[in-house]
């Protein structure tokens, strides 16, 4: 067999690493985008503590994962629409779906913070659209077709994320109200606020059962439960959000108190799951021994870390709490630093990916 020639070797390693990187999309995780939520989160609450710089290099860096990773979601759509509907239709993996609503939608408060809230309607518009498919092809999914097994058996923190993204958009229509003064958008706003609510008292009640009836393994037991927190926080962020429409709008006339008084509540609950998810994560990686490494899940530590903080210290300035807005400019720091830490878990992983394809094995 002749060598290949000098011209053809550099087309070899072409097509070698698109085979690898097809691969990679071809597997590409449900709950890719909760890199974008955890960067923009982190970005917007540096922001609250006057760290503008800080906050534009994330923004801009969330900007442009978003746009990466919408462009890899496509290619699987594409290329791969197998395995991306076998992930929609898993439901362990497919409310990681939901990630897409809650990236943009907080992609969306940091364009407003900075000034630009035509790109927050924007993003909320695309949001929207997702939110509405999965928000009832999911569930209805989920319940109307043959099982062998029960469903409960796959809930997991993953679940959370429909409160997330719920609460996303109570965010994203507050804002547009608060800038518009439109009654339909405030009303809307308060309404997906509730929806939110209740959607966190009906999830945590199923997952709380899924961990107390069945065996609790380390691999079972992943960072996605952090959301148990992070669906509070976001709540509260939304709560602060909707408090901050005009005082006379009609809604906000009949529901105010009430947003304020649920949000402390939930805030207080948040605070609550904190110590006990750390448990969790001592009891799989110090008793289990689990191995720490990089998985798409960690992000689900950054982002509740870094909306827990921005809701306590929005809330907080919002309604003269001031122990809240203590807890949040410390929390930043934490957020910041479970970011750092995960972006090197992460960039380490994609270096041993790089190296791995210089050395490819030989064929058989």
């Amino acid at each position: 067999m002749n060598p290949p020639t000098p011209a053809a070797a550099p087309d070899g390693h072409l097509r070698r690493a698109h085979r690898r990187l097809d691969a990679v999309v071809k597997d590409f995780p449900p709950a890719a985008f909760s890199f974008v939520m955890a960067t923009g989160i982190l970005s917007t609450a540096l922001a609250l503590v006057g760290r503008e710089t800080s906050a534009s290099v994330l923004l801009w860096i969330a900007v442009a994962a978003g746009a990466l990773l919408s462009a890899a979601l496509a290619w699987r759509a594409i290329a791969h629409p197998g395995p991306l509907f076998k992930d929609l239709d898993d439901p362990a993996k497919t409310f990681g779906f939901f990630t897409i609503v809650a990236g943009a939608n907080v992609l969306g408060l940091g364009f407003d913070m900075v000034g630009t809230p035509s790109a927050a309607v924007a993003l909320a518009i695309v949001a929207g659209v997702f939110w509405v498919g999965l928000n009832y092809g999911i569930p209805s999914s989920m319940l109307l077709r043959d099982r062998s097994t029960p469903i409960l058996q796959d809930a997991n923190g993953s679940w959370f994320l429909w409160v997330v993204a719920t609460q996303s958009m109570a965010n994203a229509l507050a804002v547009i109200a608060r800038n518009t003064h439109n009654e339909l958008a405030g009303a809307a706003a308060v309404a997906a606020w509730g929806v939110g609510l209740v959607l966190y008292l009906l999830v945590g009640t199923l997952v709380t059962l899924r961990l107390l009836t069945l065996p609790n393994r380390p691999e079972n037991l992943s960072p996605t439960y952090w959301i148990f927190m992070g669906a509070t926080a976001i709540t509260v962020l939304a709560g602060a959000k909707v408090l901050a429409m005009p005082a006379d709008l009609p809604v906000m006339v009949r529901t105010a108190v009430f947003v304020a008084g649920a949000s402390y509540m939930l805030w207080a609950l948040g605070m609550w799951w904190i110590p006990l998810l750390v448990v969790f994560g001592i009891w799989r990686h110090g008793m289990r021994r689990y191995p720490v490494r990089y998985e798409t899940g960690l992000w689900a530590i950054v982002f509740p870390l870094g909306m827990m903080s921005a809701a306590s210290i929005a809330f907080g300035r919002g309604e003269s709490v001031a122990v809240m807005v203590g807890v949040g400019e410390v929390g930043v720091w934490v957020a910041a630093a479970a970011w750092a830490g995960t972006t090197v878990l992460m960039l380490a992983s994609l270096v041993r990916w790089l190296r791995a394809g210089k050395h490819p094995a030989p064929a058989a």
